[in-house]
């Protein structure tokens, strides 16, 4: 295990080095580089600009630049945003909590829900069920995530008004769990949408594929139950690829929190990524992404940890 560890923590370090480089590069081509806030500003002079430059170390070489930045991102120093001064990374840290609980509800609610309607798809084959299902989740993939954001607010926040239509808490009560709670439920169950209607699609063909082996038609000449079948013999098998789609969905989810949190004004990571790329917050921008990688990366070694554990064969791959 420790060897299998070891491989792929070394298969994610030029990754990583790949996205820092490809990122920095983006920065320093976009219209106006990395001071487009000032320099598209025609009420800065050239004078002050240069200062600007001096003061982030923006005069010296590309390349000298890149050494300095990403010898940071280990020590902790990712730099300070152009407005305020503040350290990036304190500013991204303050907005994790708020995504974490946000993606973490949703990615829960996705797996109960999802796994149950792709369990019950695949025993009950071809059933009115599992048509229905089908059905509902093409529609959940063909829609945007950000118009069912709009159609949750129309509804249960204008129309019926059972819920909030955005932010974390009511005026005045911060710190409430019962409000934090209100505030969640919509963002959630949007962000949960399409994630659910993917989990149940994967659900169903993992546990068909598990149900048509030889060992489950011997377990069920043994004369099992069809819960003890599932549970015993169909969940360890169909669970591998399921485990491989949590890592290869954490982009997806964190994009979709993007936009969620958008429309909701959920003040996570999501929202600081639309404000900084509004205000041209280059530092900022460059160390959510450079999160987000290694977030990914550190999801999809722990999915091909779990796989592993499962499946002790992969570690010799």
């Amino acid at each position: 295990m420790i060897k299998f560890l070891l491989r792929r923590l070394l298969q994610a370090v030029p990754l990583l080095i790949g996205v820092s480089i490809i990122g920095f590069g983006l920065m320093h081509l976009a219209p106006g580089g990395p001071l487009a806030v000032y320099t598209l500003n025609p009420t800065i002079q050239a004078q002050d600009i240069e200062r600007i430059k001096v003061l982030f170390g923006l005069d010296q070489p590309v390349h000298v630049q890149y050494a300095k930045w990403s010898s940071g991102i280990f020590t902790g120093n990712w730099g300070y945003t152009f407005f305020g001064g503040r350290p990036v990374l304190g500013v991204i840290l303050e907005r994790v909590p708020a995504t974490m609980l946000l993606m973490g509800s949703a990615l829960s609610v996705a797996i109960v829900v999802g796994l149950a309607i792709g369990v019950l798809g695949a025993t009950r084959r071809y059933s009115v069920f599992d048509i229905l299902a089908t059905s509902g989740a093409l529609v959940a993939l063909s829609f945007p995530t950000f118009w069912f954001g709009l159609m949750a607010i129309y509804v249960f926040a204008l129309e019926l008004r059972w819920l909030p239509s955005g932010g974390m808490w009511e005026l005045g009560e911060e710190g409430s769990i019962l409000s934090l709670l209100r505030h969640l439920i919509l963002p959630t169950l949007v962000l949960a949408l399409v994630i659910t209607a993917t989990w149940s699609r994967y659900a169903r063909s993992a546990f068909l594929e598990a149900l048509q082996q030889d060992f489950m038609r011997t377990a069920r000449a043994k004369g099992l139950s069809l819960r003890v079948r599932l549970l015993r013999h169909a969940f360890p098998n169909a669970a591998k690829p399921l485990i491989a789609l949590l890592g290869v969905e954490l982009p997806f989810l964190f994009s979709g929190a993007l936009v969620t949190e958008t429309i909701f004004a959920w003040p996570g990571m999501g929202r600081l990524f639309v404000d900084a790329l509004t205000m041209k917050e280059y530092p900022i921008l460059m160390g959510m992404m450079m999160f987000t990688a290694i977030f990914v990366i550190v999801g999809n070694l722990l999915a091909d940890i779990a796989i592993a554990a499962i499946d002790p064969r992969l570690r010799l791959s």
